[in-house]
């Protein structure tokens, strides 16, 4: 060194310097969901309306992790200096378990709330830290809101109509930096909750058919989401219309399929449902079904009212109240006419879920749609017939597994939208199978004539189990009506066996799906008439002495002494359901629980 003022007077020192190679580790965080972030430069595009999953690896040999944290930083452009001012977002505690899930793990959830309830903030800043026994390593993701489509309306022309009126949905001049993928139409009623979906479309104007409105006002309120080409949606509320029901096509449609083939296929019903479009065969399976879903209920009060027991003709929803039943004495007519409707309009709905069977299942939308009138159209247990319920199973399983293909692709908001119409769906049908056996409903006239008649391969199979009336009798009694009730009962109890079998494999590709979006800590509930689900991720140490709760104050308690094969940083999926009727069981002595 030399000092300033005498260069002469110097100086001379030095400093050990011990450089080494602590090589921390490498921390590498991604999406769980690799198409919802898509990378922008330096940041990463998430849309608002969607959930973040972030999954985290220590690269490497990582024995020695003594934790883990998770922040979230809001950023604020510094248009001067170009630069991005990252400040701490300090409400995690305060939205853990509610808006943050798995805070403390190696994967990270934050829901569409914290970015929906900061809408002002356009840039994010994902930061997980891992404390290990020597050093601190750290990795981050920045975000940046995709902007959803705007500047422009939805109109609907007209404003009044009936179910077999055609409305034009006209959405022009939508914009979006990434491109319009397209519209999705939604209704409802009273409760916004219970939306149907009625279409999707590419394009900006396009038709549709509705389904009737209110009771009481025929009032139909209607939203719809346009979503570009990243899926950010943008929700759009339309002026409500009124919608009739057009009463006498639905008239038509019982009487013609009563009369010859060549009646019932020049019915316009048939002739749209014939063009194999979903769109058009969505709406009118959700819009006749859920006219026949009146007519069932109005049917069943009237039969109630004439001293008919409910509890023999039909299975109540789930959270209804069971009124006391009122002693009136029996009126066959009633009983007779109650019949005849029934069987009427059984027949019609095996008719119409044929029309289903051969539906493409292209995308998420498509499943929602499907999955939503299918739904709609197995609503009234009573009235499926044996080869509807079979139908109706295989399609619900081709959903359930073109959904779980999808899983890892789409957002988590879709797949919960689609799980639950096809958990709703899917319990229809085994209400439905399980309904004659238990004699909570009626014996269809379809099924009886079906099941007893000739099968194609009578004169060379053998070993029919068809020909067997051993199988079929009560004892010595070999009549005819005995056989041919027993017969049908037979076969009731094989495609009851058969749909049991599918209906599990369908929750569990369902749930399997969902696990794929729900960390440690996150909850889904599907609270329906039709099914009640509780869906759940937790740790294992949080699995002993639980309280898990059921609908109408019903709760089981896990023993405090269960054991599970895993250590307890491991956690695992916990499900629960309840739906209207239990599977039959081959004990003739046994009894059937709702859960």
């Amino acid at each position: 060194m030399e000092n300033r003022r005498n260069s002469s007077i110097q100086a001379t020192g030095y400093l050990l310097v011990k450089v080494e190679d602590t090589r921390p580790k490498l921390i590498a965080v991604g999406c769980v969901i690799s198409t919802m972030c898509l990378p922008n430069l330096e940041f990463q595009l998430v849309n608002p309306t969607t959930q973040v999953a972030l999954f985290s690896i220590c690269v490497g040999s990582c024995t020695d992790i003594q934790n883990i944290t998770w922040n979230i930083y809001q950023g604020l452009d510094n248009s001067s200096s170009n630069t991005t001012q990252w400040i701490l977002f300090n409400q995690m505690i305060s939205y853990e378990n509610i808006w943050f899930f798995g805070r403390n793990t190696t994967n990270f959830t934050a829901t569409n709330k914290l970015f929906l309830e900061n809408s002002q903030i356009k840039l994010w800043r994902f930061e997980v830290i891992y404390a290990l026994t020597s050093e601190t390593s750290t990795s981050a993701l920045n975000f940046a809101i995709n902007q959803p489509p705007y500047n422009s309306s939805c109109s609907i022309n007209p404003l009044n109509g009936t179910t077999s009126t055609l409305f034009t949905i006209s959405c022009p001049d939508w914009f979006d930096e990434d491109g319009i993928k397209d519209y999705s139409l939604y209704v409802w009623t009273k409760d916004s909750s219970e939306r149907l979906m009625i279409a999707f479309s590419p394009v900006s104007l396009f038709q549709v058919r509705l389904p009737s409105g209110d009771d009481q006002t025929s009032i139909l309120n209607i939203v719809i989401y346009i979503r570009d080409l990243l899926d950010c949606l943008t929700e759009m509320n339309m002026s409500s219309i009124s919608v009739m029901p057009d009463l006498s096509t639905i008239t038509d449609l019982i009487n013609n399929l009563q009369s010859s083939s060549n009646i019932i296929q020049n019915n316009p019903i048939v002739q749209l449902l014939a063009s194999g479009n979903q769109n058009i065969v969505g709406q009118i399976i959700t819009s006749v079904s859920q006219q026949f879903n009146k007519m069932n209920n109005e049917s069943l009060d009237n039969a109630a009212s004439n001293g008919i027991p409910l509890a023999s003709i039909s299975i109540a929803s789930l959270g209804s109240t069971n009124s006391q039943e009122i002693s009136i004495p029996l009126n066959a007519s009633a009983l007779t006419e109650y019949n005849k409707e029934l069987n009427s309009q059984a027949n019609v709905r095996d008719y119409l879920i044929k029309f289903t069977n051969k539906l493409a299942i292209t995308t998420s939308n498509s499943i929602k749609l499907q999955s939503s009138s299918l739904a709609q159209l197995t609503q009234a247990t009573n009235q499926l017939t044996r080869s509807s319920s079979l139908l109706a199973s295989n399609k619900c399983y081709q959903l359930s597994l073109a959904l779980h293909s999808m899983a890892t692709k789409i957002p988590y908001e879709d797949v919960q939208a689609a799980s639950t119409s096809l958990i709703q769906y899917a319990t229809n049908v085994l209400t439905a199978i399980n309904g004659p056996i238990q004699q909570r409903t009626s014996l269809l006239n379809l099924d009886l004539s079906r099941s007893n008649e000739l099968p194609i391969d009578y004169d060379t199979d053998l070993e029919s189990k068809w020909s067997n009336l051993h199988l079929f009798a009560n004892g010595n009694d070999f009549s005819i009506e005995t056989i041919e009730k027993n017969r049908n009962i037979y076969y009731q109890k094989q495609a009851a066996n058969q749909i049991e079998i599918q209906v599990k494999e369908i929750i569990s590709l369902l749930t399997s799906s969902l696990n794929i979006h729900l960390n440690l800590g996150q909850n889904l509930l599907i609270n329906t008439s039709e099914t009640f689900m509780s869906l759940e991720t937790i740790s294992i140490e949080s699995l002993s002495n639980r309280i898990v709760e059921q609908l109408g104050n019903t709760q089981f308690r896990i023993p405090s002494n269960f054991t599970f094969n895993k250590t307890n940083n491991f956690s695992i999926s916990l499900r629960s359901m309840m739906n209207p009727l239990a599977s039959f069981g081959n004990s003739k002595s046994g009894s059937n629980q709702n859960l």
